[in-house]
Formats: C-alpha cells, structure tokens, sequence
C-alpha cells in the first residue's frame, strides 16, 4: 500500500504518528500545501516522504499520485477540498478515504425545514463510476464520522434486534491556557471546519426522510462517561446522519455537540458580523474570506496541546429493543485523555483521536480484511470483521 495524505496539520501529523507504529504501508506521501510543514511531519519516520500539493486542485492531487505510484489518497484537508482531492484519487486510479464528505448547501428558501444539497450529496452522486471502476470511496472514516458509524453497525449486528435512535453524542472538559494560566478560548479542532457544521442548518433523520432544524435546536444535558459528567449538547450537521441511515435500519438518526454557552456565543457573533462567510472581501486592496481570518488569528489546534487538560470523549446512544425483545439503551463511547496522547505521541487528544479511526480503516483494507467498490461509509462494513469481509449492497434513503 502507497498512500498520498493529503494535509500535514493537526489531524494529518497525528495520523502520521499513529501509522509510524504500524507495518501495514509500504510509503505514505505527505503533501501540504505548506511544503515545510509537509517535511516535518515526514521526519517521523524513514518511510516518509513530504511533497507540496495544491489540495484545490484534481490535476495536482492526480500528477502526485502518478508520480509516487499512489494506491490509496488519506484527505486530511478542510471538507472545502473534498471534491477537488477526491476527483484527483479517481483520475490516477487510487482508492480514497476521508473524514468528512463533500460540503452541504441549505435550501435556498427553507433552511430550516428541508434539505438542500446534503452532506455527501456530490460523492454519492457518482456512486456508480466508482463502483464501475472496481474502486473504493470510503468517506467519514474518522471518528465522528467514522468510529460511531461503526458503532451503529456493532449495535444493529449485535445488539439490538429493533433500532430506536442512533444518537451520536460528543463531549469533553478540555481546558486551554495561556502562559499564566488562565482560560483561553482555543478550539480544538478546525475552527473552519467548526465554524461550517455549527452555523449550517442540522439535519436529522426520522422515519424515512431528512429534515433540518435551527442551529443549536433541541438541547439537552448528557452525562457523559470517566469523568467528563454532564454537558450541554445540542443538533449539529454532521455526517452520521447522512450516512447511517442508508445501511442501518433506525426510527431516528441525530447528532448532539457539547458546545458549551461561550462557544455558542461566540459563533452567533461570528454570523451575525458575516464573520463566517467565506465569499472574500476587499480589505485594503486585499481580497480576504472572513472566515479564513477567523481561523488564521486564533491559536492553531495542533499546537494547543501542552497547554490543555482534559478528556474527550465520541460516542453513539442508542435505544430500542434488544436481541432478547426488551427495552434497551446503550451508549457506545471512546474517551482519551490529553495527557496521555501527549505523553504517548506528542498530539493533543481531539486530533489524535480523530486521526486513529482511517489507520485502523487503512490497515483492513492492506489486509483484505475490508473490501469494498463505490462510496461507501463504515457502517456498511462489518464491525467485528472476519478474514474477508466484504460490504452491505443494501442501502437506503436516497
């Protein structure tokens, strides 16, 4: 296995910790933007290599794959990018895998009601000229989307005989400081990519169709496990529920975040200066997206994490009924500690554990373990796979 990562920030530098370990690989090509960047995270380890890549580009992702012999492109770019790298992997003939999936547009006259273009919308649009040429799309493979997809299909295999909720339930009590000490506000993971499925319309899946709901809509407190406690959620847009639906049977299909009041605030304040927009402004002869110099002012997330403390944790709540027929509710969850990925790789924890989840799904394809053509997401994989598992064909939902 060759593989082109594509991206060398906080979650693309942990991903090339975490494969250092693994013998799985014969290269991964490190391509950033940032050239230099790109070459520190190939210091890592011998089988590295750095590369520059212009990530909005199909024919520059396409000329890096030819030119390394590339048999699997890793996206670990901003979803902005998505289609440009994902129409570069099928050019040069390379499987794909992501972490997000192609970016969403809300209905132009009921945003808060009905869906526009869905999340995953352009991908699975060419399903079939995918599928035609034997190749593999597996999107949303990180942890969430990613890790709680293969949850939900743990759960339907193994749990539960009739499926109520797919709840996905994200949590944490990370803190950041400054130099003093005091609370800083530092998000975690990508504030573009924050920013995107925070403001969007959310959207939630019941009984046989999507629609959407306010930003923030439906919040409620869950309590989440080792320690974490108890913690303000509330509707998100995110990829769960545009995917598990289509191979996993269930009533309801949500996504919760716990946000917290200050970040809440401060994204309101964001959209209501047109601080989230990406369409670029002229600032004193220089054309600017406001939302690229939000994320360019605050702390980077991959260098936040000596300075945090705390725990995160992804999971998925699910309810219904058993295998024995009676009512069950179960909460499938990972929790790391930021101490511990720092200690152990060098990487705070809201990155690391992002970056786990597509190692692991790159190592069961070297394998043969997973097998599978089209775009497909991991719920259509079996979770507790045998030698040679291939995928679900079912899948519903549009």
């Amino acid at each position: 296995m060759r593989i082109l990562l594509v991206g060398a920030g906080g979650v693309g530098s942990a991903f090339c910790a975490i494969a250092a370990r693994r013998d799985f690989f014969e290269v991964i090509v490190i391509a950033d933007y940032d050239e230099s960047r790109a070459e520190k995270a190939a210091a890592e380890d011998e089988r590295y290599v750095g590369a520059q890549v212009d990530a909005s580009s199909a024919d520059s992702v396409a000329a890096l794959c030819r030119e390394h012999r590339i048999t699997h492109v890793m996206n670990a770019v901003d979803p902005v990018f998505d289609m440009s790298v994902f129409d570069g992997a099928f050019a040069a003939g390379a499987d794909y895998l992501d972490m997000a999936m192609s970016l969403s547009r809300p209905h132009p006259t009921s945003p808060y009601e009905k869906t526009g273009v869905k999340l995953g919308d352009e991908q699975f649009a060419v399903a079939s000229d995918w599928e035609a040429a034997g190749r593999l799309a597996l999107v949303g493979i990180g942890v969430e989307p990613g890790l709680s997809d293969v949850f939900a299909r743990y759960a339907a295999d193994h749990l539960f005989s009739e499926i109520d909720e797919l709840g996905t339930r994200d949590g944490a009590n990370l803190v950041v400081t400054d130099d003093e000490g005091n609370e800083i506000f530092a998000p975690s993971f990508s504030m573009w990519t924050t920013i995107e499925e925070c403001l969007n319309p959310p959207v939630i899946w019941q009984d046989g169709e999507w629609f959407t709901t306010p930003p923030f809509s439906e919040p409620e407190v869950f309590d989440f496990p080792e320690g974490i406690g108890p913690v303000e959620c509330v509707n998100v847009e995110h990829e769960e529920v545009l995917l598990m639906p289509r191979w996993v049977e269930c009533r309801r299909a949500t996504f919760k975040y716990g946000l917290g009041d200050e970040f809440i605030n401060i994204l309101k304040v964001l959209h209501t200066l047109g601080l989230d927009s990406t369409e670029k402004v002229r600032v004193k002869g220089v054309e600017v997206s406001p939302r690229d110099v939000v994320a360019a002012v605050l702390p980077d997330p991959a260098t936040v994490g000596p300075r945090m403390t705390g725990k995160t944790c992804a999971g998925l709540w699910v309810t219904g009924r058993g295998k024995d027929g009676a009512e069950r509710s179960t909460y499938l969850y990972h929790v790391v500690d930021n101490e511990w990925t720092m200690r152990e790789y060098g990487h705070q924890c809201v990155v690391w554990q992002t970056a786990i989840n597509p190692v692991v799904a790159l190592e069961l394809l070297s394998r043969g373990t997973w097998q599978g053509a089209g775009v497909l997401g991991p719920e259509a994989f079996d979770a507790v796979p045998s030698s040679s598992c291939s995928p679900s064909t079912a899948a519903r939902g549009g």
